[in-house]
């Protein structure tokens, strides 16, 4: 199946917290089911968080405490305020994050630009526009890949870091997208990729969907990526993002010092992102890191790495000034920020076709 979809009602998604060991699909009946995912990484990745947030906000219409046929001015009003808030909720669990939030102010955008007064009417179009959302981003990474394939050459290593492969999206994947892309087109690409502590979303979940793929992959440590690069033993690095301001590129941990060990090898470094995970109205300052649970670097699972009084410091995302980046891969096109009017190219977010191919 796909990431995450609809199914009757509930929200279905491949629990990613149990990769590589076991593959099961589990249902968010409700709002805080979804949200327990969501902060628990079953699902994760900024395209799979866009359909998430609007799935959500159907998943919230079709499960409130209106359910009966009728509709009254002061009905509908109680039924957005409960979905209004309901939609919060949903956005604070990943702020860093923008395509939850994208997906959620998506589907409330469309129900309000709608002009109904009906509760029916209401749940027909956020179930109708969650499902776009999840439709386009296969489309988007369709092309996205396409895009991206002609940078690589037939031979390149390429790393990567964490994970940007269908389990980040809806299917068909961003950065692995693009891998994918260049291998359909008759390119032998081999791909090494860090374990991205601390929760090793890389080993678990990249090496297994390429395994999948049978494109030829390798795992390395996180602190293994400089010296490879200096042994010349990487010719590209590409990666996912979770917010691209005018600034900078916000990505799971660790991106920032790949970036600086790729300019000092004069190695090119990519981004892989939809439009959607553009944010034209921030700069780096005005973007808060999630921080995460201190036990996730503590132990894994039931085996204890520190003392439980340890002093922990575990975002889950940094900054790459976008200075360190050579292009952006997105579904429009290539974009070079070493341009300097390279964000004129990059069209209001909000703006949701999708180009055609």
């Amino acid at each position: 199946m796909r990431t995450i979809e609809w199914n009757n009602g509930t929200i279905a998604l491949i629990d990613q917290t149990l990769l590589p060991a076991e593959y099961k699909i589990i249902g968010c009946e409700t709002v805080s089911s979804l949200c327990e995912a969501i902060v628990s990484l079953r699902i994760r990745g900024a395209p799979a968080l866009g359909a998430a947030g609007g799935y959500g906000v159907a998943l919230a219409a079709h499960t409130g405490a209106h359910t009966t046929a009728a509709t009254t001015p002061a009905m509908f009003k109680q039924f957005m305020h409960d979905l209004c808030a309901a939609s919060e909720t949903i956005k604070q669990t990943r702020p860093t994050a923008i395509n939850l939030a994208w997906g959620v102010d998506r589907v409330m955008g469309a129900i309000l630009e709608s002009g109904t007064s009906r509760i029916d009417e209401a749940k027909r179009i956020a179930l109708c526009e969650a499902v776009a959302i999840a439709e386009e981003d296969v489309q988007r990474n369709r092309r996205l890949g396409r895009n991206g394939a002609a940078l690589f050459e037939d031979g390149d290593t390429v790393l990567t870091h964490c994970n940007a492969g269908r389990l980040a999206c809806v299917d068909v994947g961003t950065a692995i997208g693009v891998i994918r892309a260049a291998v359909e087109a008759g390119k032998e690409i081999s791909v090494v990729s860090c374990e991205t502590r601390p929760l090793n979303q890389g080993s678990r979940i990249t090496v297994w969907e390429l395994m999948q793929d049978r494109i030829p992959v390798t795992l390395i440590t996180d602190s293994a990526a400089g010296s490879m690069m200096r042994e010349g033993k990487i010719d590209r690095v590409i990666v996912g993002a979770d917010r691209i301001t005018r600034d900078a590129v916000f990505n799971k941990i660790g991106t920032y010092t790949h970036s600086v060990l790729a300019k000092e090898h004069d190695i090119p470094f990519y981004v892989a992102a939809p439009i959607s995970t553009f944010d034209p109205a921030r700069l780096e300052r005005d973007v808060v890191i999630e921080e995460r649970d201190p036990d996730e670097l503590r132990r894994i699972g039931d085996v204890i790495l520190a003392p439980a009084g340890a002093v922990v410091y575990n975002p889950a995302f940094d900054a790459t000034p976008i200075a360190n980046v050579t292009a952006v891969i997105t579904e429009d096109g290539v974009m070079y920020p070493a341009q300097p009017d390279w964000w004129r190219h990059v069209r209001d977010p909000s703006n949701t076709a999708v180009p055609k191919s």
